[in-house]
C-alpha cells in the first residue's frame, strides 16, 4: 500500500492501521447536497430551515416541538470535534451542516443513544423532526433507525352520567364562559385552539354553522352545531359586550372574551375545565377540551355517523387518524347493530319507475318565446 506523506490529507490523528481517512472532496461528498440547495449554500442554515417549515403551514407548536430536537442533535459531539455552542452551529451555512448532519458520521447514533429514558412517543417526536431535517438536506433517512413501538391508549371519553354531572355543573357555574365554552365543545368537536380563534364574524346563526379559519395545518373548514349552541351563545354577547367595554381594543373580534375583555387562551380554558370537573365530581384528568372532542365523535358514532363524516367534522386530513374513534364498547356496537337492522333492506326500499311504485306527471310549461 502507498503511504501518504507526512502533509497529506491522511496525516495526523486520523491516520490509523489501515490506511487514512478520505476528506469530503475526495469521496464527493459536497456534490451529493441537492441542487435546490446550491444557492443556499451560504446562508445560515438554521434560518433557512425554518421557512421551510413556515413554508409547509407547520403549526406553531410543530415548529417548536422540531427546533428544540434538532437543536440537540445538531449540538452533539464527536470525537475529537471541537466544541462548538448552539449560537456557532446555528450560523453555519447549509454546505457545512449539509457534511455535519450526514447520518453515516455517527452524530445520529450518538444522539439515539442520548434519547433511551424518555418516552416513546417523546422518541418518535423528536425521531420525526431530524427526519425531516434530513430530508431537506437531500439525506436518505438510514433504515436501521428504529422507532419505539407506542402503546396504544383508547380516547378518553365521559360517560352519560357524567356528561350529565359537567352540564349542571356549568349551567350553575359562576364564570359567565363555562356554558357556551362546555357546549360549543360538546356540539362542534372544535379543537381548543380552534376555539379560542373564533371571531364573530366567523359565526353564522341562521346557517347553524361557524367557519374554522386557519385550523390544524392551516386549513380551514365548516362546523355545525345546534339550537342549544345558538341559544348559549345569544345569552354571552350582552356580557361580551359588557367586556369589551372594558378592553382597550375595541375593534376586539373575538368571539369568547376574558374578564379584561382579551381573547380568551387554552391555558384559561382548561383551568376553567378543572373547575367544572371538581364541581361535577368528575376527576381532572379525565377533563379537558380534548375529552370533549373525543365525546363529541363518539356520540356521532353511537348515532349511526359514518367515519368519513367524523373526518370532516373533526378537520381530520387522513382517515386513519379519525379510526381510533371506533374503538367503543360491545354494548355500543350491538345497539347500532340491531338499529341498523330495524331499517329496511336495500330490496325493499322503492325505486321509481318499478312495479309497486307511483310516479307522478309533471307538466312543463313550454318557455316563453322572445
Amino acid at each position: 500500500m502507498q503511504q501518504d506523506s507526512a502533509d497529506g490529507p491522511g496525516a495526523g490523528a486520523d491516520a490509523g492501521r489501515l490506511g487514512r481517512r478520505f476528506g469530503a472532496e475526495e469521496i464527493g461528498l459536497h456534490d451529493s447536497m441537492p441542487s435546490r440547495l446550491h444557492r443556499l449554500s451560504e446562508l445560515p442554515w438554521h434560518d433557512c430551515w425554518m421557512r421551510q417549515l413556515r413554508s409547509e403551514k407547520k403549526s406553531r407548536h410543530t415548529i417548536r416541538a422540531y427546533g428544540v430536537a434538532v437543536r440537540d442533535f445538531s449540538a452533539t459531539r464527536l470525537p475529537r470535534e471541537p466544541p462548538l455552542d448552539w449560537n456557532e452551529v446555528r450560523e453555519l451555512p447549509v454546505s457545512s451542516f449539509h457534511m455535519r448532519a450526514d447520518p453515516n458520521n455517527g452524530r445520529m447514533d450518538a444522539w439515539l443513544n442520548e434519547l433511551g429514558e424518555l418516552k416513546p412517543t417523546t422518541i418518535n417526536a423528536k425521531i420525526a423532526a431530524v427526519s425531516h431535517l434530513l430530508k431537506w438536506l437531500g439525506h436518505t433517512v438510514p433504515d436501521w433507525i428504529q422507532r419505539p413501538s407506542r402503546s396504544r391508549s383508547l380516547p378518553k371519553t365521559l360517560g352519560r352520567r357524567e356528561l350529565q354531572r359537567l352540564r349542571q355543573a356549568a349551567r350553575e357555574s359562576e364564570d359567565p364562559l363555562a356554558l357556551p365554552i362546555s357546549t360549543l365543545l360538546l356540539d362542534t368537536g372544535l379543537r381548543v385552539s380552534e376555539l379560542c380563534g373564533l371571531d364573530l364574524d366567523d359565526i353564522d346563526i341562521e346557517d347553524l354553522s361557524a367557519l374554522v379559519i386557519g385550523g390544524k395545518g392551516e386549513k380551514d373548514r365548516t362546523v355545525l352545531f345546534t339550537g342549544s349552541t345558538v341559544g348559549v351563545i345569544e345569552a354571552w354577547e350582552p356580557i361580551r359586550e359588557s367586556r369589551l367595554s372594558m378592553s382597550s381594543d375595541e375593534k376586539q373580534r373575538a368571539l369568547f372574551l376574558s374578564s379584561r375583555g382579551r381573547r380568551i387562551n387554552p391555558r384559561s380554558i382548561q383551568k376553567m375545565m378543572d373547575r367544572l370537573a371538581d364541581s361535577a365530581d368528575i376527576p381532572r384528568s379525565r377533563l379537558s377540551p380534548h375529552t370533549l372532542r373525543h365525546t363529541f365523535a363518539t356520540g356521532l358514532l353511537e348515532r349511526g355517523a359514518d367515519l368519513v363524516t367524523i373526518q370532516r367534522l373533526l378537520g381530520h386530513a387522513s382517515i386513519a387518524t379519525t379510526r381510533i374513534y371506533l374503538e367503543i364498547n360491545d354494548q355500543t356496537l350491538r345497539e347500532i347493530y340491531h338499529r341498523a337492522q330495524r331499517s329496511p333492506p336495500l330490496a325493499e326500499l322503492p325505486v321509481d319507475g318499478l312495479p309497486g311504485t307511483q310516479v307522478e306527471e309533471v307538466e312543463i310549461a313550454p318557455r316563453p318565446t322572445e
